[in-house]
């Protein structure tokens, strides 16, 4: 079957390589706010809106990185793992794949309408900020489950 939107199987591995770590360091840094001071550098900004301060568009600001690193190392490495081919990818798995991104897709905003109606102010913008990476990593788990229960299922009929 011919799948050109889907990345090559070897970039599962690599994803998994960059996710753990990622994911594993963007949890400890949210939850003992932690920034090493090296990555404290000035950076473009489209839209600013300090604290205390003005709001502009356009300019230098002085930032942390490091929450930015580790969001697109997420990101990236989320879809590697998300849409690479598997070793042998046929019409069922395709099924699979879809069936997987709907589901995830569908919990996702079912989460997120959760939130709107019953998450407020600060907490909700940290609903937020999880609800970036929830689709992709709800569509890992399903994927990922389906695929081994396919698995147990094709090994129980041998």
């Amino acid at each position: 079957m011919k799948t050109n939107y889907l990345l090559p199987h070897r970039f599962k591995k690599v994803g998994w390589l960059l996710f753990i770590p990622s994911a594993i360091l963007g949890l400890f840094m949210l939850i003992y706010d932690w920034t090493p001071d090296f990555l404290n550098v000035n950076v473009f900004g489209i839209f600013i809106d300090e604290v205390v301060g003005t709001k502009k568009y356009f300019g230098i600001v002085s930032n942390n990185i490091l929450n930015e690193i580790l969001g697109v190392l997420v990101i990236i490495s989320g879809l590697m793992i998300a849409f690479s081919k598997e070793r042998m990818e046929d019409e069922l798995i395709s099924k699979i794949r879809l069936q997987s991104l709907v589901w995830a897709t569908y919990w996702n905003y079912g989460i997120l309408i959760l939130a709107f109606l019953f998450v407020y102010d600060l907490s909700f913008f940290w609903v937020m900020i999880f609800n970036m990476f929830t689709v992709l990593i709800f569509f890992i788990i399903k994927f990922n489950w389906s695929l081994m229960n396919l698995n147990k299922a094709l090994t129980y009929e041998e």
